[in-house]
C-alpha cells in the first residue's frame, strides 16, 4: 500500500518549467554541437511529422517523447544501445525548447544527472546553421567533427 500525498498545490505551466530548468544548465546550439563532438547523445524527440518537415540533425537519437524514459534509462529492459550509463551526457531537443525542459527534468529523475536540454530547440540548431538533412533520410551515424 502507498502513502497518500496530501493535496498538491497547482502551479502553471511557466512556473513548472522555471522550476525544472533551475536544476540544470540548459545549452545553446553550439553547445549542443560542441558537446556532441565531445560525444554527447542528442536525442531528437520531435514527432514524425515535424521531422519530415523541417529535417533531421545527422547522428541524433530519434526517440518520440513519449518512449524516453523507456529508451534512455541505463538500467532498463527496453533502452536503447546508446544509453549506456547514468553519466552519459544528453542533449535532449524538441521543435522550439519547450518541452525538452520537461524531458530532460525526467532524466534527471531517473539518474542521467548529466541530461540537459536545447534552448531553442530544432529550430535554434537549424537557424544556427548546424548540419540538418531532409526529414525523409533515415537518421544515420554522422562523423564527429
Amino acid at each position: 500500500m502507498s502513502a497518500r500525498r496530501g493535496p498538491v498545490t497547482p502551479v502553471g505551466i511557466d512556473e513548472l518549467l522555471e522550476r525544472v530548468r533551475a536544476g540544470y544548465t540548459r545549452v545553446d546550439a553550439q553547445e549542443a554541437y560542441a558537446a556532441w563532438s565531445a560525444g554527447a547523445l542528442l536525442v531528437d524527440i520531435r514527432y514524425q511529422a515535424l521531422r519530415e518537415r523541417d529535417g533531421l540533425i545527422p547522428g541524433a537519437l530519434v526517440v518520440e517523447r513519449n518512449e524516453l524514459e523507456w529508451r534512455l534509462d541505463p538500467t532498463g529492459s527496453h533502452r536503447a544501445a546508446e544509453a549506456t550509463g547514468h553519466d552519459l551526457r544528453v542533449v535532449v531537443i524538441c521543435n522550439e525548447g519547450y518541452a525538452s525542459s520537461l524531458a530532460a527534468a525526467s532524466l534527471h529523475a531517473l539518474g542521467l544527472h548529466r541530461a540537459t536540454d536545447l534552448t531553442g530547440g530544432f529550430q535554434a540548431w537549424k537557424s544556427a546553421g548546424l548540419p540538418v538533412v531532409p526529414g525523409s533520410e533515415p537518421p544515420t551515424a554522422a562523423p564527429r567533427p
